[in-house]
């Protein structure tokens, strides 16, 4: 559903391009259906802020929230995986996922950025998405309330994926990531000790095969052996 493709453009990095097709975006939503009255009024203000923002202060606060803020980075793996090896081979089976969908992954962004993920589900069946984001739920219940945290507009986008997603807020994956303290994106410092230590590990990860990541992928690419999604 296209309605995907609309979700990924209210979650990219805003732009005059974004700003000029916001009233096409609310009239796809709205036509689709998919999202209903209640949701589409709790996008509202997102998609007026949009539309009639001034630009700047649109970026920044779009940088203040999702480029400075590990906690609330829109690439999903940075959650489950971090900087370890496991994410690469999580990144090599969300690429089998899209190739095999027919997919063609344009642009700088990587695999598991949220916006191309909505982007490559909007060419998917609807149950197929359904089933997709369900694997990645507890990442987006978590994202959805760090950004009501910071009563930020674009906790109606993540919420409603997590109403398509059908996911369950109350779940221990969910409650893990909630328990990591949130980043405080004004603390230069602090932000940048913890992208320091972030680092690639080449050895043996003793978090390799956990159950949250092997779950994850397994749902994200239904195809994809169970042993090779744990690796």
């Amino acid at each position: 559903m296209k309605t995907f493709k609309a979700l990924s453009l209210l979650l990219s990095y805003p732009s005059e391009e974004l700003q000029q097709a916001i009233p096409q975006i609310d009239a796809l939503l709205h036509a689709e259906g998919l999202l209903g009255p209640k949701r589409m009024e709790t996008l509202a203000p997102l998609l007026r802020d949009l539309a009639r923002g001034d630009l700047y202060d649109l970026q920044e606060r779009y940088v203040l929230l999702f480029d400075r803020s590990r906690t609330l980075s829109l690439n999903l793996f940075e959650h489950i995986h971090g900087e370890s090896r496991d994410r690469g081979g999580a990144m090599v089976d969300l690429l089998d996922m899209y190739r095999a969908g027919g997919f063609d992954l344009g642009g700088t962004e990587l695999p598991d950025h949220l916006p191309v993920l909505l982007e490559y589900l909007s060419t998917r069946p609807l149950a197929e998405a359904q089933e997709v984001l369900q694997g990645a739920g507890h990442i987006l219940v978590a994202l959805g309330e760090r950004l009501v945290r910071r009563d930020a507009a674009y906790a109606a986008v993540l919420e409603a994926l997590v109403a398509i997603a059908e996911a369950d807020p109350e779940t221990e994956e969910v409650q893990t990531l909630l328990a990591v303290k949130d980043d405080d994106p004004e603390d230069l410092a602090a932000l940048d000790a913890v992208w320091s230590e972030a680092q690639v590990t080449f050895g043996p990860d003793p978090n390799a095969g956990c159950r949250v990541s092997r779950d994850l992928l397994a749902r994200m690419d239904p195809a994809a052996p169970a042993a090779r999604a744990a690796s």
